[in-house]
């Protein structure tokens, strides 16, 4: 395998207090791997042999409950990790990691982890940060579920995903990867129908313009206005 150039990947948060040649010892135990759009990283329940660092693309993880329903955990974007189950003591992935677009990721070995962290405790540090942000980010969400009505818990979601992926255009900001309205309505536990029924209802309102699996914020603000809406009447 081609070495990985450090000067690519030394500024990520992962990274964050390594010292160059402690990331190349680091990078040393890694190798790189390719994944098509909508194949699949890896799934869940499986054995957690790996985890995980994307470098180019973006990952869904997805999970299913003992019902069958699909719920869409998070997307991964460039610089972050996935896969972490040794982090939270698991030794299956809790969910499925599929490839939403061209991806590129670098894979350590499982086995690597506990020689890893005892030689470099910041790389254990920052890989905890991650993990505790997660966490707080799923409380936020599951509170969301629990007080606020469909609409806006779809406008929180929409300004999560362009403030971590958004791309600026002259009419907006582009959601910069492949969604469609079923991903949207698995991650705010609702339906196709109301994600469609609201959506374009905001499509006409001059908010948003979405098409196949792309969906543009017209009037970033004027979502702002809806989803604090919710969290000012409290409403559910």
């Amino acid at each position: 395998m081609a070495k990985v150039d450090t000067s690519l990947v030394a500024h990520l948060p992962l990274f964050a207090g390594v010292t160059p040649e402690a990331l190349d010892e680091i990078l040393r135990e890694a190798r790189s791997a390719r994944y098509p759009k909508n194949s699949a990283i890896f799934e869940q329940g499986a054995d957690a042999q790996s985890f995980f660092l994307l470098l180019h693309g973006h990952v869904r993880a997805a999970k299913t409950t003992p019902t069958g329903e699909q719920i869409v955990v998070r997307y991964v974007t460039p610089g972050e990790t996935f896969g972490l189950a040794m982090a939270i003591g698991a030794a299956r992935y809790p969910a499925t990691a599929i490839a939403v677009d061209d991806s590129v990721v670098l894979i350590w070995p499982t086995s690597a982890w506990p020689r890893l962290v005892e030689r470099f405790p910041s790389l254990a540090a920052n890989t905890l940060q991650a993990v505790g942000t997660r966490l707080q980010e799923s409380h936020t969400r599951i509170l969301e579920m629990s007080t606020q009505q469909v609409e806006q818990r779809v406008a929180h979601a929409l300004l999560r995903l362009a403030k971590q992926s958004g791309k600026k255009l002259d009419h907006g900001i582009e959601i910069d990867f492949p969604i469609s309205r079923q991903d949207i309505a698995q991650m705010t536990g609702t339906t196709l129908h109301t994600v469609s029924r609201i959506l374009s209802g905001w499509e006409s309102q001059g908010l948003v313009e979405s098409g196949r699996q792309r969906i543009i914020l017209r009037d970033p603000h004027g979502i702002v206005v809806l989803a604090e809406r919710s969290a000012d009447s409290g409403a559910v």
